[in-house]
């Protein structure tokens, strides 16, 4: 039974407002977000292009919680250690974000962060398997990657349930995580399958003062949820 005090809640804030992102970390912070999820995209990788290392940096004076950093670029190597200079507690990165997955992910452990590793909607569960002893975090992306706002894709559930079962059989204490059109449903779905964290962005950031209150829907499917697990 997963508790619901248990579910880490990571709003994206790729859906932040990004004239101002210092105070939207310290109010998501303050509306009781457990991790920081940073969306890093190359604009090759995926057809979008965000942040880099400096603002990761800028931003971190001003939370004490986690900064969760998906790394979408390619290749991703070069800028592992930047990230965890700049103050990334996660960095989890593609499989296909470079020639040797085992060699990238222990670069980010030797560098001093936890390791994650991400699954698209396109790639299968298994590819864990090889690198699972290396693994800290495991997310599931439920859209492709390289957007907000998009719809959740729900053949990922299969997937997460699948991924569950490695995990426990693992021993290991690893995140399940599921990113990709989260909101107060499709979480209790994504728990339901054995998720213990959430990356929300749109679903926290709507309506100006209204994190809390948008933080703590996601946490109510949570205990439904545990209820009935």
């Amino acid at each position: 039974m997963i508790m619901s005090e248990n579910i880490l809640i990571s709003p994206s804030i790729l859906s932040a407002d990004f004239a101002d992102l210092g105070a939207e970390i310290r109010a998501i912070d303050a509306a009781g977000a457990d991790m920081i999820h940073i969306d890093v995209m190359d604009g090759h990788y995926v057809p979008n292009l965000t942040i880099g290392p400096m603002v990761v940096k800028a931003l971190k004076p001003h939370t004490d919680k986690p900064f969760d950093v998906h790394l979408m670029i390619a290749p991703a190597d070069p800028l592992i250690q930047a990230f965890i200079d700049a103050g990334a507690d996660y960095v989890s990165i593609h499989p296909d974000a470079g020639p040797h997955l085992h060699r990238s992910l222990q670069a980010i452990k030797s560098g001093g962060a936890k390791a994650g590793l991400v699954l698209n909607p396109g790639t299968h569960a298994d590819v864990v398997d090889p690198v699972i002893d290396e693994l800290d975090l495991i997310l599931v992306m439920s859209v492709n990657p390289g957007f907000g706002g998009q719809s959740f894709i729900t053949s990922q559930l299969d997937k997460i349930r699948v991924l569950a079962d490695k995990i426990k059989a693992s021993g290991r204490d690893i995140i399940l995580e599921v990113d990709g059109g989260v909101n107060p449903i499709t979480s209790q779905q994504c728990i339901e399958a054995g998720a213990t964290a959430l990356v929300a962005g749109s679903a926290v950031f709507k309506g100006a003062g209204s994190y809390a209150e948008n933080i703590a829907a996601l946490r109510r499917q949570s205990t439904a949820t545990s209820q009935v697990a």
